[in-house]
């Protein structure tokens, strides 16, 4: 494999590959009430301040490897933060421990803001 080809690999991964969600299909597995885990891996600053996905948990990715355990493996894990990178590089570290049904927000909550969807702040 070409150092190129390991490279886009790599890109792939960390932004969360083929297992993106936009924000219109991760609302819609939410109205459908399927049963997910949200994610979200930013700052508590930005968790609060900025507001967040009804429901999501915060589990900053600096913290993420050593609270692994409060992420269930019985259900979808969408990962969250503000643009999607770190919630890519949170989706590539789950995979890593054998996280098959995870996924990552493409776009972050720039792109579920974007689209008009709810925030909360709670």
């Amino acid at each position: 494999m070409s150092l190129l080809q390991r490279l886009r690999n790599w890109l792939n991964a960390a932004s969360g590959g083929e297992h993106r969600l936009s924000a219109q299909e991760l609302s819609a597995l939410m109205a459908a009430k399927e049963k997910l885990f949200i994610l979200d891996v930013r700052s508590p600053q930005e968790f609060r301040g900025d507001g967040h996905i009804a429901g999501a948990t915060l589990i900053p990715l600096g913290e993420l490897a050593t609270h692994l355990k409060k992420v269930p493996t019985d259900r979808m894990v969408v990962t969250v933060c503000r643009s999607g990178a770190r919630s890519g590089a949170a989706h590539a570290q789950l995979q890593r421990a054998g996280y098959e049904n995870a996924k990552n927000l493409s776009g972050g909550m720039m792109a579920w803001q974007s689209a008009g969807l709810p925030v909360t702040r709670k």
